[in-house]
């Protein structure tokens, strides 16, 4: 088994070729997760749209995952990209949808065992 849990696909290259940049970015995103404010929810939730907007599928579907874990609906999720449409158009919204319904329905699944 691999010494490294990697959480995202790019960490693993990244860490070979620039390993001290790597540890800098872990080190500046544990700090960006120990802000107290907003809560965790809203925070994963704005993170799903930060994702939306940079037509990351599979960071929506993380991002939709966590919010669904720490208690967001899917009206909550599925209504914040609908908030991204005015500025990033409708196209980025609808190709978002089924990853976030996809990292939702894998977290429903994980309570339900």
């Amino acid at each position: 088994m691999d010494e490294h849990d990697w959480n995202f696909p790019f960490e693993e290259p990244l860490h070979e070729v620039f390993p001290a940049l790597h540890e800098a970015q872990n080190s500046w995103m544990s700090q960006i997760e120990s802000l107290h404010a907003p809560d965790r929810k809203t925070t994963e939730l704005i993170r799903m749209v930060v994702t939306v907007l940079n037509r990351n599928g599979e960071g929506v579907q993380r991002h939709a995952t966590l919010a669904r874990e720490v208690g967001a609906t899917w009206d909550e999720i599925l209504g914040s990209i609908m908030l991204t449409t005015p500025g990033a158009g409708l196209l980025p919204a609808v190709v978002a949808i089924p990853h976030a319904r996809r990292g939702y329905e894998a977290a429903r699944e994980a309570e339900a065992d």
